[in-house]
């Protein structure tokens, strides 16, 4: 089958976008230009500081304080929209994150992720004009809804599942996860399924990560489409019809 349905009630918990680049050493000198462009969509900024730490190797007569060496935080500028989509913009990578957006270019949605995309990168390059971009990743990251009794049988009645449940019953498993890196074509996915019962609420994650390296910026937007593609080709050889019928239930 082919997703062209926006759902009553998604799997999608959250969605990430983003872009790195060799370090820009004038960043700081355009971010406010970058911030007039986009400040209609995105009107909240901050100024933050992620810490990092240096260790070092002094020897065994070493005090603690002496080993880990505080370096200056790295500055981040974050811009976020009504709707808490966030734009975070490092020295060397911006990205988006959404829990909002819960379709990537559906027509019949008026919240796209890939319209946020385009709106946000467009500027960006505009006021930066890096002519390559060294990654582009997409991922999304889905909470899925499991059946009443976690047994073999009842896993595989809603999932095309990667765990080794011929081997390991899971009807005797707390915790099941499976990770793989492969290539597809020129870009890469990176693919994790994730099982906990060991909570009062058993949960599923599906976690799909796509990316691609050495790209020109003004290809950038068919990139994302492509890496696209490949999340929702492997999204829809995971989930079962009834996990599809829980996802079009008009929300309680």
């Amino acid at each position: 089958m082919s997703i062209n349905e926006v759902f009553e009630n998604p799997t999608v918990k959250q969605v990430i976008f983003q872009i790195n680049f060799p370090n820009l050493f004038f960043l700081e000198n355009k971010i406010g230009d970058f911030q007039l462009k986009i400040m209609d969509k995105f009107p909240e900024s901050s100024l933050l500081y992620r810490q990092q730490f240096v260790l070092a190797d002094m020897g065994p007569s070493a005090k603690l304080s002496e080993v880990h060496e505080p370096e200056r935080g790295k500055k981040i500028w974050q811009f976020v929209s009504p709707e808490k989509v966030q734009v975070n913009v490092l020295s060397d990578s911006l990205d988006l994150n959404s829990q909002f957006h819960k379709t990537y270019q559906n027509p019949s949605s008026s919240s796209r992720f890939r319209d946020a995309i385009q709106y946000v990168v467009d500027n960006f390059l505009e006021v930066t004009k890096i002519p390559k971009i060294v990654r582009i990743g997409l991922r999304y990251i889905d909470d899925c809804p499991l059946p009443e009794e976690i047994t073999n049988d009842g896993y595989r009645e809603y999932y095309n599942t990667t765990f080794p449940i011929g081997r390991f019953n899971l009807n005797d498993t707390n915790e099941m996860q499976f990770q793989t890196l492969v290539k597809r074509g020129e870009y890469f996915l990176r693919y994790i399924e994730s099982l906990r019962k060991n909570s009062q609420a058993p949960s599923l994650t599906l976690d799909f990560d796509a990316f691609a390296t050495a790209i020109d910026a003004k290809h950038y937007l068919k990139v994302c489409d492509d890496l696209h593609t490949i999340i929702i080709g492997e999204y829809e050889k995971t989930l079962k019809e009834p996990v599809f019928a829980i996802m079009r239930k008009p929300k309680e």
